[in-house]
């Protein structure tokens, strides 16, 4: 860290602490304090309609958001808390974001916001519909690769990581290393939570800065028939000791056909609040690889129902004290796709750039080139020039929903398949998509026609002649 971001975080580190000390005293209250001191010195940087709904949320003891904060604070050891802040606030959200923003300036190109990589093609599940666990164990990063990803990252303004596989967590101590000589990153570790014992959460609470995803899928005869005999039990156990040590962590759903009902029904979300849940990535699944199955795409009719389950559960009055979001029916809320280093991109377990963990093609590899060479390659250019791809946001993807954009962008950047479990073509890929796209799309049109949206700033951040 540069003299100045030290100081920052010396500062920052002192603030907060007082803050969580003083909130402690009697949250409600105070909370409403502090917010009344932001909106008096911070107003021009935070909306004010955003500190009004927060203001109102915490005076309603019956709000979500209200019950949230002080699920936060009673259930998350304070000072990993700071900790986590720290690096989240501070190092990603202010100083990084700071940073991104100024060098996609300089560099006409995406530049992430974050960076998610496989430390491990290994896994110890073979979950039905995942690729992972054909990988066998040939492929991981070696640590002074990941090292030398982050420290790339962090010049460009990248300061926050996420890990998946394979397993990650069977390189649980280089995990923790990273963590320990980067504490202005945010880490994040998507795990099947098999791995996870009181040695690893003492470590967690010791750096402060990574938190879990625990992936889980409803009740355990939904869970197991995906990912295997046990595997509910496994996840159950993880959640109750994180909570125990006091560690933040969240859920990581894949929704299927088979189980929308299941991973959405209250009875899940009221047992996952209560296991000390705080939020959920919620994934539509894919059919990636050969042996992927097509029908355990989500119909649209699931689809449309994930679009109003979401808003109901992230409302104040009539959701739950948990925070989930959905990577395609969200897309009205981050302008569509955000792959291909809009937001984000994805580092395989052979060092394969790829511009999403769904989309197994690339042209540059990590012992080949730099970061920045990926970004400006001819494959994630294609993704600059061309994003959004969609006009209707609830369509995001240039696969899933859009499956003829892919097939262009391969057609024309010569991108090589890069699917570790065997080569699959664009076309083979697509083929397996076309059927739900032209079926979602007219149902895709009428929500977005029939339903206020948003336009969000970062729709078209980019400089260029197409984006404007």
């Amino acid at each position: 860290m540069a003299m100045k971001e030290q100081l920052q975080r010396k500062t920052a580190s002192v603030l907060l602490g007082r803050i969580l000390r003083y909130v402690d005293k009697d949250p409600q209250r105070n909370i409403l304090k502090l917010l009344r001191f932001t909106e008096l010195f911070l107003g021009g940087i935070f909306p004010k309609k955003y500190l009004d709904a927060m203001k109102t949320a915490i005076r309603d003891d019956s709000n979500v958001y209200y019950q949230y904060a002080m699920n936060l604070l009673r259930d998350t050891d304070h000072a990993y808390l700071k900790k986590f802040l720290l690096a989240a606030g501070l190092g990603a959200g202010v100083q990084g974001t700071k940073k991104v923003r100024a060098n996609r300036e300089v560099y006409h190109c995406n530049i992430p916001f974050l960076i998610l990589m496989d430390p491990t093609s290994a896994c110890n599940c073979h979950c039905k519909g995942c690729w992972a666990a054909e990988y066998g164990h040939k492929n991981s990063l070696t640590l002074d690769e990941m090292r030398s990803v982050i420290a790339q990252g962090k010049a460009l303004g990248t300061h926050v990581y996420m890990f998946t596989g394979g397993e990650p967590l069977l390189r649980k101590k280089e995990l923790i290393t990273l963590c320990e000589e980067n504490p202005d990153c945010a880490f994040l570790a998507y795990t099947n939570a098999t791995l996870i014992d009181e040695a690893f959460c003492d470590e967690l609470l010791r750096v402060g800065n990574m938190t879990l995803a625990l992936s889980i899928e409803g009740t355990q005869k939904t869970t197991d028939a995906r990912r295997g005999e046990g595997m509910y039990d496994a996840a159950i156990r993880a959640m109750e000791l994180l909570k125990k040590k006091g560690i933040l962590f969240g859920m990581s759903v894949c929704y299927t056909r088979e189980n929308v009902e299941m991973v959405t029904s209250d009875a899940f979300l009221d047992k996952m609040v209560a296991l000390g849940v705080k939020f959920g990535f919620y994934f539509n699944y894919m059919p990636v690889g050969a042996n992927a199955p097509v029908n355990l795409i989500p119909t649209p009719q699931q689809r449309e129902h994930m679009y109003h389950w979401l808003r109901k559960t992230r409302g104040g009055a009539t959701g739950k004290p948990l925070f989930v979001m959905d990577f395609q029916d969200d897309g009205e809320y981050v302008g569509g796709c955000i792959a291909g280093g809009r937001n984000y991109f994805h580092i395989n377990a052979a060092g394969d750039m790829e511009p999403c963990v769904f989309i197994h093609f690339s042209d540059s590899n990590i012992r080949e080139k730099t970061l920045l060479e990926a970004l400006q390659s001819d494959l994630f250019m294609a993704y600059y020039h061309n994003q959004p791809f969609n006009d209707n946001h609830l369509r995001p993807c240039p696969m899933l929903e859009n499956p003829q954009c892919l097939r262009k962008i391969i057609a024309q950047t010569g991108a090589k398949s890069t699917n570790l479990e065997g080569e699959e073509s664009v076309e083979a890929l697509c083929a397996k998509c076309d059927r739900f796209a032209q079926d979602w799309a007219p149902r895709a049109q009428s929500l977005w026609e029939n339903n206020p949206h948003p336009h969000p700033k970062t729709q078209y951040y980019r400089d260029s002649k197409e984006s404007k």
